[in-house]
């Protein structure tokens, strides 16, 4: 752990300064709305909860945590998770005392799954929570806020929901509503005029200087004592003081069940997710501001402890506060030390001004936090509706808010977690598990063919298809792909799948695959893999996936080739074949056979050799490098020589192969310049090598057969010009 340093202590010390003012009038308020739910005399205690955890957790997570300048202090999500659990534990019959250590219980278990998200490193996981989820939770966590203050800013008796409290105008205290209203104006309105204090302040300002301008003409307001209007003594918790409260929880340990630890597991697991998120999602934006970069995995540890303090001490859970830290950096904060200074001074206001807290009024906070409900609320996803591609994206955000309006924030977590699947799985399936899908009459191998042997691909090339693969190749697009492959499984005899650019791939994928190689097979025909990847991202071997799924056994008809390149020279090769016109590669070819030289006299040709240089070429030997200066030409008598043009030192590209028949190195032959590429044996070679010097001495002699020469060389130039425009075309369209 590296502790804070003091880098910038002034602009640390009044940017934490700042970010107090603006935290802790909404830790109290946060704490109020939590413990009002057991009743009026818990008031005071959950605004010295909220306190005691904007100490806690400020304190503890800047020093332990991964990120310069945020303040983390309790938040809008944590009210809405612990209070709606606590409004449960109520209902449900559970004791007072039992439900304020299942409170704290809550907030030991969320701060321990922080810390265990960290060790695990979830933290990237945990920021690509979809947008619409988190858009959804935090407008239906702001209107679960707004819901639950409006009958504290009407000043209805306790128990009566937000609809009641409406309709009830008898119960309505308009000195709580002019002190509410008051707060809420001042607190959108003043940041306008007054830049330097927060809004959060002087509308708590405002609020408190309204309900003592209403005691000079009621008295009774400034009685502290049985007043529901205000926040009322900071040492009282029911029963004594609140450090006694505290320790009394701990005696109905007792009474709690294992049932009632496992109800706590979801809620636990709800407030971790959300308080994770609303502070990584603070963190980005600050990386975003500060351009700096945080850890994620050592925040959320941080954040963790933090809450394991807070719940240590009663205090009320939260995490990384946007609004906080925004006003932390503009106050000139430049590192974590900003973020201790916001906790410990949190404490001495506590400390300094306990008289003053205990007089702010219910209606002010609730005012405070109706503000911030407002301002949850993500009104940008109603732009959602003016495009029908993104309707369901809206449908999303408006069936988390309705499951947390309507059943339970618990429940919209499960929804969340269910719709962020089915978001993933619509965009597996809505994008096209197939990139590019070719016929073998429309793109060529880089093998070096003859006249004949391309007029033959032409014709008869469309046996085979040539499929790229894309995405995630699982059940959700098994379907897509077969219908995508249905027509070519009757009409081709070769099918290579490209396998590059997969990314993951299932059983079911795996045995629709094994269904396209029994349908091939019936036929006659081969299904083949290129470049299946050696690892994919989730780190799984898919070679050795798919000899485990029975799809690439010893016996299988499945042709496996490390490039597309070699595939489908393989199925070239097979569809010359058929064609008749492969010849034995194992005999060398005499200078008569050669495609350029074909129907020249005996005679000519038997002066022309003896021009030549016939040269034997092992496997892997090189005939020239890239820069060497030569004019010769090279023709195949036997076997293949692959052209490689080298990127650097451990990277390659491949040109061309070129067979049996082919020539090669006519370029430096042409025009003298060095040679451009390698040409190294792919195969034992024999080879006949002419160099220009000796062909130019036997032109002058045989001027005809050099100008044949000369213009074969042109046009199987030409010819392979000719069909490489056309591949071109096809790929470009």
């Amino acid at each position: 752990m590296k502790l804070p340093t003091l880098e910038n202590p002034s602009g640390d010390f009044w940017g934490g300064f700042a970010a107090m003012l603006v935290a802790l009038p909404s830790a109290i308020a946060f704490g109020v709305t939590i413990y009002s739910v057991l009743g009026g005399a818990y008031v005071a205690v959950g605004a010295l909860a909220g306190i005691l955890g904007a100490t806690a957790i400020g304190i503890v997570a800047s020093t332990f945590g991964g990120t310069n300048r945020l303040i983390s202090a309790p938040c809008a999500p944590a009210a809405a998770v612990v209070s709606a659990f606590a409004i449960e534990a109520m209902h449900g019959g559970t004791p007072v005392d039992t439900t304020l250590l299942l409170l704290t219980l809550l907030g030991l278990l969320a701060g321990l799954m922080q810390v265990l998200f960290g060790v695990l490193r979830l933290g990237l996981l945990i920021k690509y929570m979809p947008y619409t989820v988190v858009s959804g939770y935090l407008s239906g966590v702001g209107l679960i806020i707004i819901g639950s203050q409006v009958p504290k800013l009407l000043g209805t008796p306790k128990g009566i929901g937000f609809w009641t409290a409406l309709m009830a105008p008898e119960h309505w205290r308009w000195q709580g509503i002019l002190v509410g209203v008051a707060t809420m104006v001042v607190m959108l309105g003043a940041p306008r005029v007054i830049k330097a204090v927060p809004g959060a302040v002087l509308g708590l300002v405002a609020g408190v200087a309204v309900y003592f301008g209403l005691a000079l003409f009621d008295p009774a307001l400034l009685n502290l004592q049985g007043n529901a209007l205000v926040v009322g003594a900071l040492d009282g918790g029911g029963d004594g003081s609140f450090f006694a409260g505290l320790s009394a929880r701990w005696a109905s340990f007792s009474d709690i069940g294992p049932q009632q630890i496992w109800m706590l597991m979801i809620p636990a697991l709800t407030l971790a997710v959300l308080l994770s998120i609303d502070t990584l999602k603070t963190c980005v934006v600050l990386d975003a501001l500060t351009r700096s970069r945080h850890d994620s995995n050592r925040e959320l540890i941080g954040q963790g402890l933090g809450n394991l303090a807070a719940g240590a001490i009663g205090g009320v859970p939260g995490a990384g506060t946007m609004g906080a830290t925004l006003v932390n950096i503009s106050g000139g904060a430049s590192t974590r030390l900003s973020g201790l200074i916001e906790g410990v001074l949190a404490l001495l206001a506590f400390l300094l001004l306990a008289n003053f807290i205990s007089w702010v009024p219910v209606a002010g906070l609730a005012g405070i936090l109706i503000v911030i409900g407002v301002r949850m609320i993500d009104r940008n996803s109603l732009t959602f509706l003016r495009s029908r591609s993104t309707i369901l994206d809206f449908l999303v955000i408006a069936a988390v808010i309705g499951t947390a309006l309507t059943v339970s924030l618990i429940a919209a977590s499960g929804v969340g977690i269910v719709l962020a699947v089915v978001l993933f799985i619509r965009e597996q399936i809505g994008g096209s598990i197939i990139r590019r899908k070719l016929l073998g009459n429309e793109t060529f191998s880089k093998r070096v063919r003859t006249q004949a042997e391309m007029e033959i691909l032409t014709a008869k090339g469309d046996r085979a298809a040539i499929v790229e693969l894309q995405g995630s190749l699982f059940f959700g697009t098994a379907d897509q792909l077969y219908r995508a492959l249905e027509p070519d499984l009757k009409a081709r005899d070769f099918l290579i799948l490209d396998l590059r650019r997969i990314q993951t791939v299932d059983v079911t994928a795996a045995h629709l695959l094994e269904q396209i190689k029994d349908m091939l097979a019936e036929r006659h025909g081969f299904l083949i893999f290129s470049q299946i990847p050696d690892n994919l991202p989730s780190g799984r071997d898919l070679q050795e996936y798919f000899d485990q799924v029975g799809l690439l056994h010893a016996d299988s008809p499945v042709k496996v080739f490390p490039t597309q390149d070699d595939a489908l020279e393989w199925v070239e090769d097979r569809i010359i074949h058929d064609a008749a016109l492969l010849k034995d590669e194992e005999i060398a070819l005499e200078l008569h056979e050669v495609e350029i030289f074909a129907g020249r006299k005996q005679e000519t040709l038997a002066a022309l050799e003896l021009c030549m240089e016939k040269r034997h070429v092992a496997a892997g030997e090189k005939i020239f490098s890239r820069g060497d200066s030569g004019d010769e030409l090279f023709l195949i008598r036997r076997g293949a020589v692959r052209i490689i043009l080298p990127l650097s030192d451990r990277q390659s590209h491949h040109l061309g192969t070129f067979g049996r028949g082919a020539f090669f190195g006519e370029m430096a032959y042409l025009d003298g310049d060095p040679r451009s590429a390698d040409a190294v044996a792919f195969t034992d070679c024999e080879l006949y090598v002419l160099s220009r010097l000796a062909f130019d001495k036997f032109a002058e002699e045989h001027k005809k057969l050099g100008l044949k020469l000369m213009e074969g060389i042109a046009s199987v130039l030409a010819s392979r010009l000719r069909y490489t425009n056309a591949e071109l075309r096809v790929l470009e369209s």
